[in-house]
């Protein structure tokens, strides 16, 4: 191994700051699948539907019926374990397999933030989390001072991946130029206090916050890497994201990020907060005799180190993978997902369904909500890939009703950031004989218009 690279693999600091972030971790997921239940969308979303939408490689993945309530409470009480440090590895792995299966039931509720978390909590399965301030250490007897710098450098990384790339997505001329779709979004909020019925419709205002988001999401993991900036851009992080909370219905995912960005200071802030933490909770393991070693080294660090280089090599790189489709990324959304390109569209669109048989030319238009829910219709009408799953289970169903020679077409009209509608999905192609894959769909129409951007 390089020198260089061996003599960073060795450094040691302290530990408490990841042990913060995994009890912050932990709190914030078992709240968020509490929050799940409590506003009953574990019913709306996954079991009331009579069909889900798949993600491509991972069709066998579908809600449990009634036991997907087990799901959300095995993943809860595990993200709860992982809070407290007991046994550690075996409840973020829980978690991971957990949360991410709820993540791949139904591609209609994807979100980033959800990403995000899959993601971070399988690093976490390899970090050390637990060697300090755990309930593993009480069990084992045994705690750490420090451990390898980089164990807490891959969060950063990962955190600064996220912002960066956000970012490079809103370097497009939608964003920077039309200031789309803020300027469809933000006069909706007429009715926030104070703000509402002056800045929420102002133009200027619209540009400035589309080139002050994108400057922010560039610059943000830089200034928390140092100490000089980090304070400042700290506060930077609770205003833009308590602000963006305000304006828009996005979830946990503020908070995740702000409780995330802790990670980032010194040792010192991570210690108090430990021992706030003590003095409520203080007679728990005071009559433990527990050894406190100096460094935590790992047992398989080689492999670790090689599993983290290649995670990281394909975060860097998975994003860029539209640049191998034609067609706008915008319109045609092939390589979009998975790629932190958060709130960039406005986009709106109907699709209807027509079922033709293929020897006498008879055909119906299909009514949506006879197997769709409002929701699942929506997120279907102008992404192309929910367009060609449902045209197959259509195709099935009514091929299992007892219809001869099916055909699928669809008559689909998509508006993009404001833009006026235009035909989205060639109608001439049967698409109950388009397969999924990973090959660009031509069967998707050239958009009218240009967006120049990375």
């Amino acid at each position: 191994m390089i020198p260089s690279i061996t003599k960073y693999l060795n450094k040691q600091t302290s530990a408490a700051p990841l042990a913060v972030f995994r009890i912050c971790f932990g709190i914030m997921m078992c709240y968020g699948m509490m929050r799940f239940g409590y506003h009953g969308w574990i019913d709306t979303l996954y079991i009331q539907p009579k069909f889900h939408f798949s993600y491509f490689g991972f069709e066998w993945i579908k809600p449990l019926g009634v036991y997907t309530y087990l799901l959300f409470i095995v993943c809860g009480l595990s993200a709860l374990m992982v809070a407290i440090g007991f046994k550690y590895r075996l409840t973020i792995i829980t978690f991971f397999l957990c949360f991410t299966y709820i993540e791949l039931m139904d591609k209609t509720t994807y979100l980033n933030h959800y990403y995000f978390i899959s993601l971070l909590s399988f690093v976490m399965i390899f970090l050390p989390a637990n060697t300090h301030f755990s309930i593993d250490n009480i069990i084992r007897k045994t705690s750490y001072k420090n451990i390898p710098r980089w164990t807490i450098d891959a969060v950063k990384l990962l955190l600064g991946i996220v912002y960066f790339y956000a970012g490079l997505a809103k370097i497009n001329s939608d964003w920077l130029f039309r200031a789309m779709p803020l300027k469809i979004w933000l006069p909706s909020k007429y009715d926030l206090p104070l703000i509402g019925d002056s800045l929420m419709h102002q133009e200027w205002f619209h540009y400035a916050m589309s080139w002050c988001g994108m400057l922010y999401d560039l610059a943000i993991p830089f200034l928390l890497l140092y100490k000089r900036t980090r304070l400042f851009a700290f506060f930077m992080v609770l205003f833009f994201h308590i602000f963006t909370r305000v304006l828009f219905p996005i979830g946990m995912f503020p908070f995740i990020m702000i409780v995330s960005t802790l990670i980032f200071f010194d040792s010192g802030l991570h210690k108090r907060i430990i021992n706030g933490i003590k003095s409520v909770f203080g007679s728990i393991g005071s009559k433990v005799n527990i050894a406190i070693n100096e460094n935590y080294r790992y047992t398989f660090r080689r492999p670790v180190v090689i599993l983290f280089a290649l995670f990281f090599i394909w975060q860097v790189l998975f994003p860029f993978r539209y640049v191998f489709y034609p067609g706008e990324l915008f319109w045609t959304e092939e390589g979009f997902r998975f790629s932190w390109r958060v709130m960039l569209m406005e986009k709106m669109g109907i699709s209807t369904f027509k079922i033709v048989n293929s020897e006498t030319g008879d055909f119906f238009y299909v009514d949506n909500s006879d197997f769709l829910t409002d929701f699942q219709e929506k997120q279907m009408s102008f992404q192309p890939d929910f367009i060609l799953e449902y045209a197959h289970y259509l195709g099935d169903h009514f091929k299992a009703q007892g219809h001869q020679n099916v055909e699928v077409y669809v008559e689909s009209y998509v508006a993009l950031n404001g833009r006026l509608s235009q035909p989205y999905i060639n109608d001439k192609v049967d698409l109950y004989q388009q397969k999924e894959s990973l090959k660009p769909k031509d069967w998707i129409l050239p958009f009218n218009d240009e967006i120049k951007g990375l």
